[in-house]
């Protein structure tokens, strides 16, 4: 279920996957294919990690990458979540296709 919501965004973020939803920041995104895929990857991993295991995940990954770079929004890039789903947006096919846990071989890249 895809919903608008624009005051729930900061910055640049123009969607969000909280399962088993895609927030958006416009209307106009919902007829963006590329971002609802990303966010549909995005639901794959959280489901395929049952909800809350994905976001302690998300959030101790993020934690220690800007411990790392001293730069959150470079921790947000290098998430191995983010990766396969940057890597992947642009195939429509992907998900088809996907075996589960993809986004590990991320984690050290």
């Amino acid at each position: 279920m895809i919903l608008v919501f624009r005051h729930f965004f900061y910055k640049n973020y123009v969607g969000l996957s909280l399962w088993p939803f895609i927030f958006l920041k416009t209307r106009s995104l919902k007829n963006d294919d590329v971002l609802i895929n990303h966010e549909k990857i995005h639901l794959r991993q959280q489901q395929e990690l049952l909800i809350l295991p994905f976001y302690v995940l998300y959030l101790t990954e993020w934690a220690i990458r800007a411990i790392w770079y001293l730069d959150s929004y470079k921790a947000y890039q290098n998430l191995s979540f983010e990766q396969e789903a940057y890597m992947h947006e642009n195939n429509m096919d992907y998900l088809s296709s996907r075996r589960t846990f993809s986004f590990i071989k991320y984690l050290w890249r």
